[in-house]
């Protein structure tokens, strides 16, 4: 599955979670799309319910089907909760940090700013929004881009979205990855385990 362009409100209302972001269509329909969204829905099978929790998180986190693979194995190779250290890998990417610091208003906005050159680790720039970060990088917004009025409109509502794993500099407009965030820390409303029970047939 490619990087989904379509419509977003159809997304949330089949998975019935804002998967983008809030959603008025979910709020008016809070049904799943297509002629026979209203009615009776047969019963999934285990397979079904576990391959929906997966796709989910990739439209959640941006994630390509291959990219996601990857991602799985190398959380099933660190050893400990599988599930875990693939949500921690998938918060760990650069454009979800870019998101998570308010530094743009959605995931995709993130991916947008890293692709072009915004944003900085470590003083250098990095355009690569799959970028896995270490604890004790510093994540900022590029000098010439500081000014950027989707950047500054972004900060100005990120009062709202604090997160214990990482810190905020408001002046150098920087932020700091200081640790791997705790699985209950992450508010994604994801069953890993499906996912984790998908990958293991």
């Amino acid at each position: 599955m490619a990087r989904y362009t379509g419509p977003k409100s159809k997304i949330s209302r089949k998975f019935n979670e804002e998967i983008f972001g809030p959603s008025k269509a979910l709020k008016k329909k809070a049904y799943p799309p297509g002629q026979h969204g209203r009615g009776r829905r047969k019963k999934q099978s285990e397979y079904a319910v576990q391959l929906a929790e997966k796709q989910k998180a990739k439209y959640i986190y941006g994630v390509l089907e291959k990219q996601f693979a990857n991602l799985f194995e190398k959380a099933h190779r660190k050893g400990g909760i599988t599930g875990e250290n693939l949500l921690i890998l998938l918060e760990s990417r650069l454009d979800n940090t870019v998101y998570r610091l308010g530094i743009a208003p959605t995931r995709r906005a993130a991916r947008q700013l890293v692709l072009h050159k915004h944003i900085t680790v470590n003083g250098g720039i990095v355009n690569i929004p799959s970028y896995s970060l270490k604890v004790g990088d510093v994540i900022a917004v590029r000098e010439k881009s500081k000014s950027l009025e989707a950047i500054t409109t972004s900060l100005t509502v990120r009062n709202a979205r604090q997160f214990s794993w990482l810190e905020w500099d408001a002046t150098e407009m920087a932020g700091k990855f200081i640790s791997a965030p705790q699985r209950d820390l992450i508010p994604e409303k994801i069953q890993e385990q499906l996912i984790v029970e998908l990958y293991s047939k």
